[in-house]
């Protein structure tokens, strides 16, 4: 069959290209690899929730550690607390002013089971966050407004049908692989329990979903004491519309990450 070759420029690395195969017993178990892993349950990470404008937002704070809150296609303008004046009672916040996110932190000894604030975004919603006190590693907690992905979704398309959908999953992936925000797509930092296709490790870590395409983020770790070659079939499915590889030869212990793009409902 004739192979398509989709060039990307994503930070002068990645490689898209778009193939037509026999089905392999090696793809066979590749579809398998990915099929398992939509289905997987979450593994105990990152929180990612979806809140609306005005709506609260429940989290889980570290008890130990920092915890940093990101607004996903938003960033915080501003956060109100009440102070107690008892600098047990009292948690920190910080703003970061590159990415608009905020940290916070509570001192030894905090007393209330959980915090809560109000915070302020640039894009004008307003959240507030209640968030139990628990564990001692840094936290992560990801705001994702359906509204923001809705208000993008009407261009995303547009420029989907304007240019067609192999230019469009060009574009996905290359946003994939700078981690950026990417118009009318939704991301969300997910990481699913890995499942192993003979010696290959292969976790899916992210996620962009927008109305026409999806897109996934791949980490795959060569478990086994050979070489491995790394071909789209270990990874995608015939469906898949781009696919990029960072490492397509894989040495034993090595780790590289696969980018994949679909049509929604293929």
């Amino acid at each position: 069959m004739s192979a398509i070759a989709i060039g990307s420029t994503a930070a002068g690395a990645a490689l898209c290209s778009r193939y037509y195969f026999h089905a392999s017993r090696f793809m066979g178990a590749g579809l398998v690899a990915v099929g398992l892993l939509l289905v997987a349950e979450p593994a105990w990470a990152d929180q990612t929730i979806m809140a609306s404008d005005s709506s609260q937002v429940d989290c889980q704070a570290s008890a130990k550690d920092l915890t940093r809150i990101s607004l996903v296609e938003d960033e915080f303008a501003s956060v109100s607390k009440i102070s107690t004046g008892n600098p047990t009672d009292d948690f920190s916040v910080v703003n970061e002013p590159v990415r608009g996110d905020i940290y916070l932190s509570v001192p030894e000894g905090f007393g209330r089971p959980a915090l809560s604030f109000f915070g302020t975004t640039k894009r004008g919603y307003v959240y507030k966050f209640v968030c139990r006190i628990g564990g001692e590693q840094a936290a992560q907690v990801f705001v994702s407004n359906p509204a923001i992905a809705k208000d993008r979704s009407a261009e995303a398309v547009a420029t989907t049908v304007k240019a067609g959908p192999q230019d469009a999953a060009v574009e996905l992936v290359q946003a994939m692989y700078s981690n950026s925000i990417v118009d009318g797509y939704e991301m969300r930092q997910r990481t699913l329990r890995p499942v192993f296709v003979g010696g290959l490790k292969v976790q899916m870590i992210a996620e962009y979903r927008g109305q026409e395409l999806t897109g996934k983020v791949l980490r795959i770790e060569n478990m086994s004491n050979a070489p491995i070659a790394l071909n789209e079939g270990a990874v995608a499915p015939r469906s898949a519309l781009a696919v990029s590889i960072a490492e397509p030869t894989l040495a034993p212990g090595k780790v590289t990450t696969a980018y994949l793009v679909s049509q929604i409902g293929r």
